[in-house]
């Protein structure tokens, strides 16, 4: 073995392997493709905000990204170190801007000079306008078929009912409706609150970049059932005794609220009040139920009052009527004599009652004794 490392050749050989080995080893660590793999990294960061900076007390700045992706690149612990810290920013400066529209480029700091950085989008256009805050009216709004059927939406009012907005002036003057949206299940059937965002729409319906104080509001929805106001009329029914003539027959109420299925309740022109005659015996108030017609799950009053005015005539038995009717019969057909009544004399003189009845007994005398002599 020492023979063998003694040998020129032997160590020639080595020193040539060695010599190969180290030239390799060298070019291993210059080769470009090597170095990018161990030495160099490349990332990107998403949603980083930009900052912009103008007088933010007078002026609306419009156009510009919330976020932008930045782009790293250079030796790997910078880069990791960039990622996991993000204590960089990325801005705007537009102070020194008027207002009209802009191209800006938006800029970054706190970044290492050894990499190498990408902002996208790098170049924005934006719109420097007035600033204006304006009042609007809160509607609120609900989808009428989570509702069940029978019941309506009678109101709904928002708390608080009005909103500051503020934005651009061309936003707030394009502002066409301020709505507050409520939700909820199928079959709702009793009034309930809710808390809703407010929204901010223009004519078509696009939503508005603005500042919105409060940005909720509570709103009040009144649920009840479908009614509707119809009249009451009176249906007569059996006959009113002999002796007795109905002059009129006053309802109070006249009208009353009807409850039920929208389909059914539009579907009545009246409600039906049911009065026997028979029953109607003397002037007075009368308390008749109401019935339901079909469909109608409640009305308003379920009691009505009638005012019955009537006239009553006397009733004869039945021998007295024929009589009367017999009556009745001969002084329609016996003619009517009139007697005449005869007239009484005159009255006489009064005379001395003695003095006449003298004289009469004289001419008795007279006459009797001249009718002896002739004899």
């Amino acid at each position: 073995m020492d023979k063998m490392m003694d040998s020129p050749w032997v160590l020639r050989i080595i020193a040539l392997f060695l010599a190969f080995l180290l030239f390799f080893s060298v070019r291993t660590e210059l080769s470009p493709i090597n170095k990018t793999t161990s030495n160099e990294q490349k990332d990107v960061i998403h949603d980083v905000p930009v900052d912009v900076y103008y007088d933010n007390e007078n002026f609306i700045v419009t156009g510009l990204p919330e976020t932008v992706d930045v782009t790293i690149e250079g030796p790997m612990a910078l880069v990791l170190k960039t990622k996991a810290s993000k204590d960089f920013s990325v801005f705007v400066d537009l102070s020194n801007l008027l207002m009209g529209e802009h191209d800006v480029n938006l800029q970054y700091e706190n970044i290492s000079e050894k990499l190498d950085v990408t902002l996208d989008p790098e170049t924005v256009r934006v719109n420097i306008e007035e600033k204006v805050t304006q009042e609007f009216r809160v509607d609120p709004e609900m989808n009428s078929r989570l509702i069940e059927e029978g019941y309506i939406l009678k109101d709904m009012v928002a708390d608080p009912p009005t909103v500051y907005i503020t934005g651009a002036k061309s936003a707030i003057e394009s502002i066409s409706y301020v709505k507050a949206t409520v939700t909820g299940e199928q079959g709702l059937k009793q009034s309930f609150s809710q808390e809703a965002a407010v929204k901010v729409l223009d004519r078509d319906l696009n939503k508005l970049d603005v500042i919105i104080e409060p940005e909720t509001v509570k709103v009040q929805i009144d649920i009840g059932e479908y009614s509707r106001e119809l009249p009451v009329v009176i249906r007569e029914t059996g006959k009113a005794a002999n002796n007795i003539t109905i002059n009129s027959l006053t309802l109070t109420p006249k009208t009353m609220k009807v409850y039920g299925k929208k389909s059914i309740i539009d579907a009545l022109a009246d409600i039906p009040v049911t009065v026997d005659l028979s029953t109607i015996t003397e002037s007075k108030t009368y308390e008749i139920d109401v019935k339901l017609p079909d469909g109608v799950t409640k009305v308003s009053d379920k009691k009505v009052k009638v005012e019955a005015d009537i006239t009553r005539t006397e009733q004869l038995e039945p021998q007295e009527q024929q009589e009367q009717q017999g009556q009745q019969q001969e002084q329609q057909t016996t003619p009517t004599v009139t007697e005449e009544t005869p007239q009484s004399p005159p009255p006489a003189e009064e005379n001395d009652v003695t003095d006449d009845n003298t004289t009469t007994d004289d001419k008795n005398t007279s006459t009797e004794e001249t009718e002896n002599v002739d004899s």
